[in-house]
Parts: structure tokens; sequence; C-alpha cells
């Protein structure tokens, strides 16, 4: 399918059918909160058609819409627009999510909404059908249900949402009956019975689907048990609502009690030998299927094609491999008996036991094959057997399932010599040995299939009680077909339990292990017969690889942790990944299922191994504190050095350019801090590494989303640094702590963590005394200027005596705010300027980026809006360009204050409206409050009071939690207006 691009030249495609996803050029992107995701829901669902602001609010809330829903909608519309706009200029109209009125529309091709494209293939198929092409009308059909991925709009609130997720299900419900009816016409009985069976026990009060599978049933040769359909569906309807079954169904009744040939509509006539010469019966050693399978209908699908397709001119071969417990063999059963009348003459199982410690010998499964297609007498030679066990299915049509393979060695004999047979087998590893053979990853369920099986077994009605606590427990099962069904089972076998009892059980990894066992079925059993199939270097590898709980390790870190070469470091962990023990999505990316790593843990727990793991995390922080210095030398090459606490001589991996480096932290911030976190209360050595990495960490990496767990980690530092009186280490904690103190708006404790770094510093460590002083000064500048401007001085004097001439322009230009504030406009305007100077001098990007918005802030409050733009306008480009989000969002808000004292008033309020998404989306209270004061002002401006003054009245509250003095300008706004605050603002 061809999707038409977007004017900024982009694929982009949205699903409803399912969780709500997009994609631009088949990258995912990031739809926001549920409630935004709820917006984009009704305007997709609209097809391009306007949606009112009211109708939005009512969607999305309801009769009990919250005080500032219309704000809250338009900040999901702007959010909205950055995503599906991305590269769209401030001041350029919107063109795919438009305003229309006093609403939105979004204009989309069809073909970008997965519903649009759903709807014309079912739209095809009515006319393939009546047109006398029902084979074309079935595959129309199954192509366009194989769209569906889940429940549609899965988690989205609002009651518009709930509607459209009802007709979305009754839309595909209807799709399948259809389909069935279809399959029938087509003589497809025996592939719809199991679909037909669960559609019935979904749907138990829906007679069509019901009077469909008895025909089915019928045709299979099951005519007891087509007529016990009808009997259990005439006692449902009487006892649930008083009535006989429908005229349709009774008549489905009466004619397959009377044999109505007309039944069998062109079925193939059955083969019915007579006593005396029938022969010996096929085997059919399939295991039986389970009657709660759920989920994998894209992979059934596939593999069914598969071996349908065995009539070529070489043997089917097919392998399933995964992870121990993910379902692969309940996977091949189901494929098997669902495709067992592709295959007449029978079919052939065995489990080889392929992770036991003596897998089964070929020889033996040979003889068993022999003896049940009628050979009672085998061959004592293995090549004997061999050739006669090919001859023997030479002229036959039989399927083997060769179940829980060791490798391609063992299966390599069972193989068929010709054509007409279908081998399917599974392995805790990939078979790819095999030439020309189908290889099938089977992966964890989506959390969709996971409820619904959890569901089937531990009763639906206990998971649509606390859908919630259902999710949580499925999520700690990792998904693993196994876990999920252990874990149901134990609820089922609990009554008294609510789910939320088995969750909170489970929460705990130290026994999530342990829960997730009944009977003789225990996951951590499961995971243990692969773990035991590991060479001791690669069972070494997999214990040490999970000491850091990160999503993914790249393979820098995986050789760092394994004391190797990157080289030798890849041949372990793709052993692993082999073995189905790590997973590799991505090249030289590695992880772990969440159980696997679990059960790694605790496999190093018994081992005992704590000097190898401890200089194994030795090794990792050395590496990564070295790569995010090589990150800093480029993104920052004039910036104050600070001291480390430890010298490494790892020379960390290499970043080529600014792109490379931020790229590099973008995809490793989890790894670095899941190190941090597992250091940081270690031993000495390796609490010292874990500090030096914080440090130099805040000086390149922006991310105040992670603040709050980076704090957390810091407060167990400054314990255990106190602890030992390690005043060094507490120096630099201090730091840290006020770092992100400031970047989250707390001034206060800022102030207070700089002086206590202040305090513990030593005089062997000018970089950090100058970082430190720096960054009060600018803390004290907004309230108490004349005292930042000796810590800014100082600061100053030593950067340019260590030579750091980034850090003496960006102090320099924090010297114009404060001279500012002392209201020496001149000396202001000069020092903002020579702070620009020396930034173009040194080459600093970054510091060019700062020193600009410093000088735009001053001539704009030295009365030159117009110049002050200018500065303002460049600085947020190179903000852009640099990806630095906190500070494209600030320079757009003093921008927009500029714009505003040049009487450029709309384009003022697109400025701050901007600057306020990115402000929220980062978490930056100083920004929103900026951006709120320009936004309210702006609208006064514009005619919208009301509007205006509830903008203002969330600026003052912002502002006066920071306790910063921009509260006082805005209250004068508000005061201007005759108006008091809103109740809820801060006092």
């Amino acid at each position: 399918m061809e999707l038409q691009a977007t004017p900024h030249n982009a694929v982009l495609r949205f699903q409803v059918l399912g969780p709500v996803q997009a994609w631009r050029d088949e990258q995912p992107l990031a739809l926001g909160s549920p409630q935004q995701q709820a917006v984009l829901t009704a305007l997709l669902l609209h097809h391009g058609r306007p949606v009112t602001t009211q109708e939005l609010v009512d969607g999305l809330w309801g009769d009990r819409p919250p005080p500032q829903a219309v704000a809250a909608l338009r900040t999901y519309v702007s959010r909205l627009r950055s995503v599906v706009e991305p590269g769209r200029a401030v001041r350029k109209p919107a063109e795919l999510l438009v305003s229309v009125r006093d609403g939105y529309a979004l204009h989309i091709p069809d073909e970008a909404l997965d519903l649009a494209v759903f709807d014309a293939q079912v739209a095809k198929a009515g006319s393939a059908r009546q047109s006398g092409q029902p084979e074309t009308a079935y595959q129309l059909l199954t192509s366009a249900l194989a769209m569906w991925s889940g429940q549609p709009l899965a988690g989205l609130p609002g009651p518009y949402t709930e509607t459209q997720r009802q007709r979305l299900l009754d839309r595909q419900l209807a799709t399948r009956e259809e389909r069935c009816t279809v399959a029938l016409e087509i003589d497809l009985h025996a592939e719809i019975v199991t679909e037909l069976t669960n559609l019935t026990a979904a749907h138990p009060l829906h007679e069509r689907l019901r009077e469909l599978l008895m025909l089915a049933l019928y045709r299979c040769g099951r005519q007891a048990d087509a007529l016990s359909v009808y009997a259990a569906t005439r006692k449902l309807l009487i006892d649930e609502l008083g009535v006989e079954p429908g005229a349709a169904l009774a008549a489905m009744h009466s004619r397959i009690l009377s044999a109505d040939p007309t039944l069998l509509n062109s079925a193939p006539e059955l083969r019915v030998p007579t006593v005396e010469s029938a022969p010996l019966a096929p085997p059919a050693q399939l295991p039986a299927d389970v009657s709660d399978f759920s989920g994998r209908n894209g992979l059934v699908q596939d593999l069914r094609e598969v071996l349908r397709g065995a009539s070529g001119q070489a043997v089917v071969v097919t392998s399933l491999a995964g992870i121990g417990g993910v379902g692969k063999t309940t996977l091949a059963v189901h494929v098997a008996h669902s495709v067992r009348t592709e295959f007449p003459d029978g079919q052939l199982y065995v489990d080889l036991r392929g992770v036991s410690a003596k897998p089964t010998d070929p020889a033996v499964v040979l003889g068993d094959f022999l003896f049940a297609l009628g050979i009672t007498e085998a061959p004592e030679s293995f090549e004997q057997r061999v050739a006669m066990y090919r001859s023997t299915l030479a002229d036959r049509r039989m399927l083997i399932m060769l179940d829980n393979a060791h490798d391609a060695q063992q299966i390599m004999p069972l193989i068929p010599g010709v054509a007409g047979c279908a081998v399917l087998a599974t392995s805790r590893s990939r078979l790819a040995g095999i030439p020309g053979a189908h290889l099938f990853d089977v992966e964890e369920l989506t959390p969709e299939e996971a409820l619904e099986l959890f569901g089937a077994i531990a009763g639906r009605h206990r998971i649509e009680a606390e859908p919630e606590a259902a999710l949580a427990v499925v999520t700690s099962c990792g998904f693993l077909p196994l876990a999920v069904r252990i874990a149901a089972a134990r609820l089922a076998s609990r009554p008294r339990w609510s789910v939320a009892d088995l969750a909170r059980r489970l929460a705990d990894q130290r026994r999530r292990l342990d829960e997730l066992q009944l009977g003789n079925l225990a996951v951590e059993t499961t995971l243990g017969l692969g773990y035991g199939q590991l060479k001791p270097a690669e069972a070494r590898a997999f214990r040490l690889l999970a000491l850091v709980d990160c999503p993914d390790l790249p393979l820098s870190a995986v050789a760092a942790l394994l004391g190797t070469s990157q080289d030798e470091a890849e041949e372990v962990a793709e052993a692993l990944v082999e073995a189905n023990m790590l997973e590799c999505f991505t090249p030289g990316r590695y992880r772990y299922h969440d159980l696997l790593r679990l059960f790694a843990q605790k496999q190093r727990e018994k081992v005992g191994d704590l000097a190898d793991s401890q200089a194994a995390l030795l090794r990792l922080h050395a590496m990564l504190v070295a790569t995010v210095r090589n990150v800093a030398q480029i993104l920052e090459p004039d910036d104050q050095q600070i001291e480390p606490l430890q010298v490494v001589t790892h020379p960390g991996d290499q970043v080529n350019g600014p792109d490379s480096a931020r790229g590099w932290l973008r995809s490793e911030l989890a790894l670095i801090l899941g190190a941090i976190e597992d250091a940081i209360d270690g031993p000495m050595e390796l609490r010292r590494l874990a500090i030096d990495l914080l440090v130099v960490l805040n000086t390149v990496a922006e991310e105040p989303n992670h603040a709050q767990r980076i704090r957390r980690t810091l407060a167990v530092a400054e314990r255990a640094s106190a602890e030992c009186q390690d005043h060094e280490a507490l120096a630099r904690v201090h730091y840290t702590v006020a770092f992100f103190a400031y970047l989250t708006g707390d001034y206060r404790e800022a102030e207070q963590s700089f002086r206590n770094c202040l305090a513990h510093v030593g005089t062997q460590a000018p970089g950090l005394r100058s970082a430190a002083s720096s960054a009060l000064g600018s803390v004290l500048t907004a309230s108490r200027p004349a005292e930042a401007l000796p810590f800014l001085e100082e600061a100053r004097d030593l950067s340019t005596t260590l030579a750091a001439m980034g850090s003496a322009a960006r102090i320099q230009g924090n010297i114009a705010r404060v001279h500012l504030k002392l209201e020496n406009w001149d000396a202001a305007v000069g020092s903002a300027t020579e702070a620009v100077a020396t930034a173009r001098s040194s080459g600093n990007v970054r510091c060019l980026a700062d020193t600009l918005y410093q000088l735009g802030v001053v001539l704009r409050s030295t009365g030159s809006p117009a110049e002050a733009a200018t500065q303002l306008r460049e600085a947020h480009q190179l903000y852009q360009d640099q990806q630095q989000p906190v500070w494209e969002g600030l320079s757009l808000a003093r921008l927009a204050g500029c714009l505003l004292a040049d009487d450029q008033v709309k384009e003022a309020a697109l400025a701050a409206e901007e600057a306020l998404t990115i402000a929220q989306e980062m978490d930056t209270a100083y920004c929103q409050g900026l951006a709120n004061a320009a936004l309210g002002e702006a609208l006064l401006r514009l005619g919208q009071p009301e509007r205006g003054l509830a903008v203002l009245a969330e600026a003052h509250g912002i502002f006066t939690r920071l306790g910063v003095p921009e509260a006082n300008a805005v209250r004068s706004l508000i005061d201007d207006q005759h108006t008091e605050p809103s109740s809820n603002d801060a006092p």
C-alpha cells in the first residue's frame, strides 16, 4: 500500500484498529498522554470533517469537564501539531491539523488510516462475492481482519472513545461473521471451526454464529457436536431470555436431523472403508490442542500458509524458536491441528528432549515412527532406518511434528526425502542449519493477548472487575504464556484472592519467580533448562549482563562487563541470542526478557561471584565516564572541566561530531542511569565513579524528566559519602543536587546545595569551584544581584585562568544580567556584547547560543526589543539545531516578550504557545511561567480578557511558588484589569 506524502515529504500512517499508534516514514511517533491520544482519535475518526471544541470537550470529559478543559484541549492540539508537522515554522499556519471555525480538522489521505483501508477492503470483498468470486472475497476479508492488532483504542478515556470502541468491535465481529460465511461457500469448514467456537464463546447469544458453527461441524462429519451446539444454545436462550431459538437456527437443527444432502454443498465425499478391507488407521499422534489458545493470529496464519504449500518440489520444513515458556509447543500443536485435513495420511509427533541432559537419539525416533507407519521390524542400521523411513513416506502426505529439538543435526534424519510431507519443529535455538527451512521467532504475547489468556483461565468476570490489576499481573509475567497460565491458574484455584492480591505478590521482583509456580509447572524450572545448556563462558556472560537494570545494552557495554574485546563479546552475546537466552532486535544491542533477567540475577546470587560482578561494574563505569567525557568535549569543547574523583584509563566509545554525540546520549541515557543506581551504594571506588558519571553527565544532558530519579540516587550517594567523610565526593554530590534542583525550578534548594558544595570543595578542584560559584551567582541574580556579583567574578577569573573560554563567556553573560538587575544599563549591554564576542571566537556553538540568549534579555530590558528579538531568534535556532528543548522553550518565551514590546501581538501569542507546549513537555516551571505571562498579555491585547486573565493567573501562581520577582509584574497586569486572580492562585 503506497501512502501519500505529507506537505513535509514524510509519509504518515495511523492505527486505530488496536492501540492508537502513528508512524512517520515507518518510525513510531510519541503521541503523548491518553487524553491527547483521545483527541487525535476523535479527529481521525471524523475523516477530515471538522470537530468543534465543544464536541471534543464533551467526548473527552463528558458532562464533568475540568475548569481548564478548553485550555488543556488547545495544549493537546498544539502538541499533536508538533508531532504531525515537526518542521513547521513558528509563524507558518498548520497544513494537516488545522483550525476550522470553532474547532479542528485533521487532513490526511484515506490510505494513511488503517480503518479507511479496512473499510475499503471489506467493500471490495462484498463486490467480489456478489460477482461470483467467493475465493477473492475470502482473501480480501482475511487480509482486512489481519490489520487488527488488539482491542481498538485500547486504554483511551472518554465517552466518545468508549462509543467508538464498541462500534469498531461490532464492525470487526460483523466482518468475521462474513468471512466465516464465505469460508463455508468455498468448503473451508474445517479451517473455521476453531474460530467459530471462539466467537460463539465470546458472543453466546449471537444465533447466526451458532448457525454457522453447526453447519461447519456437520460438514466435518461431527453431526453429534453440531446437535450439541443447538441444545446448548436453546438452553442458554431459555435460561437467559425465556425465548426459543430463532427460525434460522431451528431450521438448521431440523436439516441436520434429517441429513439434508444440500447441507454438504460441494464438500468432498468421505472415504469410508469396509470392515473387511480397512487399512491400518493413519497415525494421529498430535497432542491435544488447548481449549484456551489465544492470540498469535498473524503467526498462525503465516504458518498455515507455509504448511499448506507442502505440495511443491521439496519438503516443507518449518521451525519455531523462542525462549522457554513462550508457547512454542502450544502454538505448533494448535497450528498442526488446524491443518490436519491437508495431511490425510496422518501426523507423527515426538518430543526430542532437546534441553535435557540426554536429547532423544534420532535412531530411536525412526524406529518409533516406522512402527507407527505399520513396519513392525525396523532395521538395526541407522542408515537403513533413514532409508526405509523416507521410502515409506515417499507416496504419502503427512505432517511430522518434531518438538523441543536440540539442534539441526538431531532433526535432519527425520526430514522426509520427497515433497508432499511437511515438518513442523520447535526449538530453543534457531535451526538455521536446515537448508530451505522457514524460520519463525515466537515472541511473548501482546498485552491484549496476555489478558485474553489470563481471563480465559482465571475467569473473565474477575478480569473485567479489576482491569488495571490484571494488566499489572500479565506485565509482571513479562507477557510470557507459561507465566500468564501459571498466574491465572493460581488465581482460579484461590477464589478468595482478588486480582490485586496476586498483582501485589508479583510486584516484588525478588519473589516473582517463586510465585510463578504451580504444581509441576514453574517458570524458573523451564528457564533453567536453557541455562543448563550454556557453556561456562556463556553462563558467566548471561549472569553478568544482568548486572545493570536497563532496557538494552550496546556491544561496548557488553565488552566492558565481560572484560573482553568487542569481537569476543559479540561472539558470546550472539551465542546467547542463538540459545534464546538473550534478545537482539537491533544489531549490536542486546536485552533480556524481563523474567530471564530476574533468573540471571538469581543465578548470579547462587554462584556468588561478587568480586567478578564488582570488577565488571568498575569496567562499565570507566567506559561510561570516558565516553561521556568524549561527548562533552565535542558538545562543549571550551567548557569548564570539573576534576574527577577517580582517574580512568579506558578510552571510551568514540563519537564523531555533535549529532553522533547527542545520539549516543539519547540511546544510552537509560544505561547510564541504571548503572549509576546499581553502583551508588557500593564500594567507595565504584561509588566515586558513579558520582563522576553524574557530574559529567549533567554538563551535557538536560533531562528534567529524569531529575527526580537522579535526585533519589543522589540522596543515597550523599548518605554514603557522609558516613565515610569523603568531602571530595560530597562536594560533587551537592553540586549535582543543586544542578537538578535549579533545572526543575527549586531555587531555594539549589542555592543551599551550591553553598554546601563550596563548603566541601578543596583547593585542588578549581574547576568545580568555578562551576559552583558561577551557578550560585546565577541563582542569586534574580533576587540578590549585588550578592551574586562576587561569586560570578570569582568564577569568571578561575575559568580564564584555566583557559575555559566557553565557561568564561557564559559567566560574562550572567554578569551582564546582574548589571541589569542593578540598573547599570551600559555595563549590562557591554558585558553581554563581550560575552557574545568571546563565544563566537571560541567556536563553541552551544556557548554562543547561551550568550546570545543573555544579550537578548539585556537588550529587551534596556529598551531595544527589535534588536533583542534578532539575538533571541538566532539563539533559538542554535538551540533547536543542538536539540536543547529546555533552552529552546526559554528562548521562545523571551522572544514572545520582545514581540509584545514591538507590538507584534499575534506573532507573540504564537511564540508563547509554542514555548508553553515545550515547557509543559519538559516540566520546566520557570519557562512555563514566562510563556504563560507572555501569552496572557497577548490575549488581553487581542481582546480575549477572560482567557488572558486565566493564563496570567497561572503564570502568577508559578512565579509565586518559585519565589521570583516576575510574580510582581504579572500581578500588576492582572490588577490593571480590575480583576482579582482566580481562587486557586497561590497567595
